[in-house]
């Protein structure tokens, strides 16, 4: 039997936010994490302003109160001047994560050369992973899942396959993905027999 996952979901948008547009960044990424985890997760949605101090006050509340074990967040991680989600992010840091941003921008620069502007960061809070994901749904599925070819051979990993082994590695539950969609990685040594469906 898979373990339950709790998964805060975050969407940052003033316009969003205010109703003067309708959010994408929720449903991808409830879509997307629906579709790639076999675990039954217990999801924690929010869409905010691009406010630091709350931006900071909800990444608190979804790990220290309701005890998600993953966050991710949509949004506000370009350079324009409302754009705080990643000091946001930091400012609720135990440790830093560089290499998820390394990664996500490496795989939009394949699309867009405007990626090398995105600021997105990882990070630990006790025992949560937070994750700034970008803000286009067709983005925050490439960066996840990674880049396939045609016959669906994998060419660049996306984020996601480190994920669970990351939340292995700091105490949250076994997480287990469809390999369809993304394989996750982990060493021989921390792998379990798969559950069955």
């Amino acid at each position: 039997m898979n373990e339950l996952v709790r998964i805060g979901i975050v969407s940052i948008s003033d316009r969003a936010s205010s109703g003067v547009y309708e959010d994408k960044g929720l449903p991808a990424l409830q879509d997307w994490l629906g579709r790639a985890l076999r675990n039954p997760i217990q999801f924690e949605a929010r869409l905010i302003p691009d406010e630091r101090p709350l931006i900071a006050q909800t990444l608190r509340e979804l790990v220290d109160t309701l005890n998600c074990d993953l966050v991710l967040t949509t949004g506000g991680t370009g350079p324009a001047l409302r754009d705080v989600t990643p000091e946001a992010t930091l400012d609720v840091a135990d440790k830093e994560m560089p290499g998820f941003g390394e990664q996500m921008r490496q795989i939009s620069l394949r699309f867009v050369p405007t990626a090398i502007l995105s600021r997105q960061v990882a990070v630990i809070r006790a025992k949560a992973l937070i994750i700034n994901l970008p803000g286009q749904p067709k983005a925050i599925a490439e960066t996840l899942e990674g880049l396939k070819s045609s016959d669906g051979e994998t060419l660049v990993p996306g984020i996601f396959a480190a994920v669970p082994y990351c939340v292995d590695l700091i105490g949250g539950p076994y997480l287990e993905t469809r390999e369809e969609m993304v394989k996750a990685f982990r060493p021989k040594s921390a792998q379990r027999p798969q559950s069955s469906p």
